[in-house]
Formats: structure tokens, C-alpha cells, sequence
């Protein structure tokens, strides 16, 4: 028996995580991409829970860059950035239940150098912004292309090579009155750019309206803590998911397990209240469903919680707090 088998997906989803039909979403079947997150647009797919999606994403750029003499500047067209595969209506989802995506593989797709990171005028972690707004000039316009490949990695230059480690940046849940731009992280998932939404993890997503509205994009080859520089290795994927749905299992927001941990994941500025609000959600979760008294849980996480900084340089930062499964034990 694998851990899968005793998720909180396999044990409370409608399709009990099983498989139970197969779907693609190409690029001719998705036609237009999305930037905003909400239920106003048509789903492109419609479907029950227990369906395999596989998706064709495409870079954080939709391709707009394709050399390294390219200037984002010129190429791209701010906000329009982090295309979203999607909307997928799950039938039966009903506001405030969950919508439980267990991710089963990241492949790369596309002609090498199919990888992308790029220097942008005030964007990143490092430099002035629209919210840290200083006289500083801008650094210089740098674009920078690699290959990536699942056996050898991602090569930065003849001497580096980083292991493919992809997951999906970008990932959510319509919101329940607004549309909100893909580049913003927040309640319902969107640009967590958190590198633990991999492969052999499930996200747990709140329903905020009926269908759920799933979307999903802008998936990394490789990205270090906080995605320093604004921009990891950006590249187009085919990306496949199994969606099922929990019925009644209410969450204010996103939620993480795979073989060894259970996360929360909070978004917000300035970085500690992302943190606050991720454990605020853990000793809330540990007190629900795996019998700790409140106080108990926050001494407790005190001693052996885990934080993963997703980015640093988003509308709002992401943190995702967890708890060993060896501590905490199986929820009931």
C-alpha cells in the first residue's frame, strides 16, 4: 500500500483518488488562454471527479521570448503574463467543499532551448518596485535561455547543471464573486510559485463557487526559495492531474500533502503575516482533525514546524507551514 492510498484524498473523495476517466487539454482544445481567475468565462472542460487531465501549458511568456537578445520589455504585454490552462468545471462541487488534485506528472514539451528566466524592470526580490518604490534605476533587461530535459536537467552553462525538479507555479480555484489576475497568489491557490505543488503531491483547493472552476499554468523547471530573482525556469509542459472532490470539507485556503508532511499555505504581505497565516491554518487543521488542543498544537509547532518560502516577489508572498506526518500521525 502506498501513502497515496491513505491521503485524505483516497479516503474522503467522492472517486476515493481512483481513475476513472481520461482527458486532454491541448492547445487547439484550450484555444484561448486566461489571465484572470474566475468563473465567468465557459469551462473547456467538463468534468466528473476521478478524471485525469492532462493539459499542454505554456511558459510563464505564453513563448513571446525566444532568444536571448529579446527585451521583455518589448515582448511582453504586462499583465498578461502566467496563461492558465482551464477553467475545469467538476460537477458536484458546491461552495465550501474541496476540490483535491493529486499531481501525477510534469513532462517538458517544445524545441530546446525550451527553458526561460529573464531580468525585468522592477520586478524581483532584490531591486525597486511598484510597492518598494525607490529612485534606484532598474537593473538591465537580461534574458536567458537553457535546455531542459528530465534526464539531464537544467543546463545553466557548461559547468552547472540543476536537477529537473518541475511543479506547478501557478494553480486555483475560482473566487466566488471576483476576478483576479493569474499573478496573484491568495485564498483560492493562484501564483503560490511554491515548489512543493510537484509531482506526487495533492493540493487541497477551497470551492468558492459551483463547478469549482479549476485552472492551472506557468509550471517551473527549477526554482530555488522565493524565486529570488522574479523569474524561475520558466517552460511549457504537458502537465497531468487527477482531480476528485471532497464533499463538505470547508478551507480557508490551500492545503498540501504527499509522503511526508501536511502543509498549509498562506499568501499575503508583508512576508511574516504569509507565515502567521499559514500556521495560524496548520494548528487549526491539527485541532480539527487530528484531536490537539489548540494551544498544544502551537507549542508544539513551535518545536518542529517547517516553513517553505514559495516567492518573495508576487502581489503578495507565499509561505507554506507543515508538520511531519511521523509527529502528527493519520487525521481521522
Amino acid at each position: 500500500m502506498s501513502w497515496f492510498d491513505k491521503s485524505i484524498m483516497a479516503r474522503k473523495g467522492v472517486a476515493k483518488g481512483a481513475a476513472l476517466s481520461r482527458h486532454e487539454i491541448t492547445e487547439e482544445v484550450q484555444g484561448k488562454y486566461h489571465y484572470v481567475y474566475g468563473a465567468y468565462v465557459e469551462p473547456v472542460l467538463t468534468v466528473d471527479p476521478g478524471a485525469v487531465v492532462s493539459s499542454e501549458t505554456h511558459d510563464a511568456f505564453e513563448g513571446a521570448i525566444t532568444s536571448e537578445t529579446d527585451k521583455p520589455t518589448e515582448k511582453l504585454n504586462f499583465p498578461y503574463l502566467n496563461p492558465q490552462n482551464g477553467p475545469i468545471y467538476v460537477n458536484g462541487a458546491e461552495k465550501g467543499d474541496c476540490l483535491a488534485v493529486y499531481i501525477e506528472s510534469i513532462v517538458p514539451r517544445g524545441p530546446q532551448p525550451r527553458g526561460t528566466t529573464v531580468i525585468m524592470p522592477e520586478f524581483g526580490g532584490l531591486v525597486p518596485t511598484a510597492d518598494t518604490a525607490l529612485l534606484t534605476a532598474p537593473l538591465p533587461e537580461t534574458v536567458r535561455k537553457v535546455e531542459v530535459d528530465v534526464e539531464t536537467g537544467v543546463k545553466w552553462n557548461d559547468r552547472i547543471s540543476l536537477p529537473y525538479e518541475p511543479f506547478i507555479g501557478t494553480i486555483g480555484t475560482a473566487p466566488e464573486i471576483e476576478a483576479i489576475s493569474s499573478l496573484v497568489p491568495d485564498y483560492y491557490g493562484g501564483n503560490m510559485d511554491l515548489p512543493d505543488v510537484a509531482p506526487g503531491a495533492v493540493v487541497y483547493l477551497p470551492v468558492n463557487t459551483k463547478g469549482a472552476y479549476l485552472y492551472l499554468g506557468d509550471c517551473h523547471a527549477a526554482q530555488g526559495d522565493g524565486e529570488l530573482c522574479g523569474v524561475a525556469i520558466e517552460h511549457p509542459t504537458v502537465t497531468t492531474v487527477r482531480i476528485d472532490l471532497i464533499k463538505g470539507w470547508t478551507i480557508a485556503a490551500p492545503r498540501l500533502e504527499n509522503d511526508r508532511f501536511f502543509m498549509t499555505i498562506g499568501s499575503s504581505r508583508p512576508m511574516e503575516d504569509a507565515a502567521r497565516g499559514a500556521y495560524r491554518e496548520l494548528i487549526r487543521w491539527m485541532a480539527a482533525d487530528f484531536g490537539f488542543d489548540e494551544i498544544d498544537a502551537y507549542m508544539l509547532l513551535t518545536q518542529c514546524g517547517r516553513v517553505r518560502l514559495g516567492n518573495m516577489v508576487d502581489p503578495k508572498y507565499t509561505i507554506g507551514a507543515s508538520v511531519l506526518k511521523s509527529i502528527v500521525g493519520e487525521p481521522r
